[in-house]
């Protein structure tokens, strides 16, 4: 997956210690009701699309721009899902540890066609609701999000 150069400039002096990064996630329907899912390269598996927020970006902008570099779909953030700080950081191959607080976006997709677009994934599609390939709990819970009608959901920590 495509490091962001701010993230490669912070770790010639961060090293591989953890990382605490702002991550989004794009549920994108289209007008069929089909959800968005790319095949990731680093693990195959199935899922939503994100990635990470560039300084300066607004959550909402880097979901867009995810969906777009990624897939070559063309979409609009209409509402935010869900707000968690993901529980376990990741280490990834080369060492390095990052743990994400992700914002997910419930977005519509208005153009483009669905394509690897890049090398984060090795392939993407259009998927009907009742027809979902095998993925983690992390895809399926934003998408059941993406299906009710709820306010926000976020995750609080119990301190009683």
């Amino acid at each position: 997956m495509a490091t962001p150069d701010f993230i490669r400039e912070l770790r010639k002096t961060a090293g591989q210690q953890l990382l605490f990064l702002p991550g989004v996630s794009a549920v994108v329907l289209d007008d069929r009701g089909r959800v968005l899912l790319g095949r990731r390269a680093d693990n195959g598996t199935w899922s939503v699309i994100g990635g990470i927020v560039e300084p300066g970006e607004q959550p909402a902008d880097a979901a867009v721009r995810e969906v777009e570099e990624e897939t070559g779909v063309v979409c609009v953030a209409e509402r935010i899902l869900l707000v968690e700080t993901l529980r376990k950081p990741v280490v990834y191959g080369n060492g390095d540890i990052c743990q994400f607080m992700d914002v997910t976006f419930a977005c519509r997709a208005v153009g483009g066609e669905a394509r690897v677009n890049d090398d984060e994934s090795t392939d993407v599609g259009w998927f009907e609701i009742d027809a979902l390939p095998e993925m983690k709990r992390f895809s399926l819970r934003r998408i059941e999000k993406a299906l009710a009608d709820e306010p926000a959901w976020f995750r609080t920590t119990d301190r009683g």
